[in-house]
């Protein structure tokens, strides 16, 4: 299922690249949940898509939904880059099939599995609202995106290249290269406030930091939560 901005929008590629630091608490989080282990498993079963088993989504921590993996050690997801939408023939993507957010603008994370067994829907297992706001660590820094998309099968670990770029500027990565160490925290945010709204976020920006900035003041409530 793809969610819709029910906007229009310009497509560019993000000249800028933001980043902000980790605040201590969502690094504690980062920290004390990457053994891999999960009380509160909502679903499991799932894969990253490159042949590595064992990912699921946990609740443990209240209001939230995480990706985790329960391999050796532990781990969390990694990011493979999906160009789903509005101008995907542009920048790092190819031709795919939705429209509406833009890849290269929109800095996205697909969140939840349909279509193939094992299945979960944030939203009607949990709450979680279509297009809220999402944070990602990943590269030693945080960022915020939103929830733009479901997998159809059990694949693990996807995002627009637009968050991509974001996270990793300097790996070149396009719809043929992602990013495969699994240390990539995704966390959903099931208070209902966590979707913006139609005048909550930039939704016409053009690029992917101006969008960013747009839901940082959101994003940063919902992590002081933690």
């Amino acid at each position: 299922m793809y969610y819709c901005a029910v906007f229009l929008f310009a497509a560019s590629l993000a000249p800028n690249v933001l980043s902000y630091n980790i605040p201590s608490n969502l690094q504690a989080f980062y920290n004390n949940h990457k053994t891999g282990k999960c009380n509160k498993a909502l679903a499991k079963g799932f894969t990253d898509g490159k042949g590595v088993s064992g990912f699921g989504y946990c609740g443990d921590a209240a209001g939230t939904i995480y990706l985790y993996g329960n391999g050796a050690g532990g781990k969390y997801a990694d990011m493979d880059i999906y160009c789903d939408g509005a101008n995907n023939k542009a920048g790092h993507c190819k031709e795919l099939r939705v429209k509406d957010l833009d890849a290269n603008i929109h800095p996205y994370v697909v969140f939840g599995n349909e279509g193939a067994s094992p299945k979960f829907d944030p939203n009607h297992s949990s709450g979680m609202k279509p297009l809220s706001v999402m944070a990602i660590v990943c590269g030693g820094q945080m960022h915020y995106g939103i929830w733009g998309d479901t997998n159809g099968g059990t694949s693990t670990g996807e995002a627009s290249i637009a968050l991509a770029d974001l996270c990793f500027p300097d790996e070149g990565l396009n719809a043929d290269k992602g990013h495969d160490p699994h240390d990539v925290l995704y966390i959903g945010f099931t208070d209902s406030s966590a979707a913006p709204g139609k005048s909550g976020a930039k939704w016409t920006a053009t690029n992917a930091a101006d969008f960013e900035a747009s839901i940082k003041s959101l994003g940063d409530r919902l992590v002081a939560k933690l």
